[in-house]
């Protein structure tokens, strides 16, 4: 069983906002799988399905982002998965908006729901797919702007990072190590 989960706010106030870019990213899979988010546990929404023999689950934390560790460490614990079986997706003010970068372990970047999931799993070893949204103007504005929605021109460079963030799950689904799913789909920016 592998778990996937996205993370960004619940409610439709923060449906659209750069902070939920794990949350639209798990819709495109949703979507692609044909599959409904119709389960609610540990805190979190559900969608299932599988790939071959793989069982793949979707987790939405409905936690609020800064306290999405508690959702996730329970789906870990209900589930009892390895680490190694879990990726989580999430937005990043350091990338260029529609870049994505995977990473096995790091820090988190002052991201609160990193902060959040280190602090409950008590480790930083766990894999990862950054989503870029680019960084506002002024350090000042940086709670405004996550949790503001992506500006029309920037749609197409985002959509691009969300169909290439989904691909990037679907092709470590597929069974792929992580390691090869980074070589496959970590490319440079610019």
């Amino acid at each position: 069983m592998k778990l996937i989960v996205g993370l960004g706010n619940p409610g439709s106030k923060y449906k659209a906002t750069k902070h939920n870019i794990g949350f639209i990213t798990l819709d495109e899979i949703a979507a692609r799988q044909n599959v409904l988010f119709n389960k609610h546990q540990c805190e979190a929404d559900i969608a299932e399905f599988f790939m071959g023999t793989e069982k793949i689950l979707l987790a939405k934390p409905q936690t609020f982002m800064n306290d999405s560790g508690r959702s996730i460490r329970g789906l870990i614990d209900y589930y009892d998965l390895l680490i190694d079986d879990v990726v989580v997706l999430y937005d990043d003010l350091d990338l260029s908006i529609g870049f994505i970068r995977l990473r096995q372990k790091g820090g988190s970047g002052g991201h609160n729901g990193i902060k959040s999931l280190i602090q409950h799993i008590g480790s930083q070893e766990f894999n990862r797919i950054r989503i870029g949204i680019g960084r506002p103007a002024s350090s000042k504005e940086v709670i405004a702007y996550v949790l503001s929605d992506f500006p029309k021109k920037a749609h197409s460079k985002i959509l691009i990072g969300v169909k290439t963030a989904a691909d990037a799950v679907l092709f470590w689904g597929e069974g792929h190590s992580f390691s090869d799913t980074m070589n496959q789909f970590n490319k440079k920016e610019g």
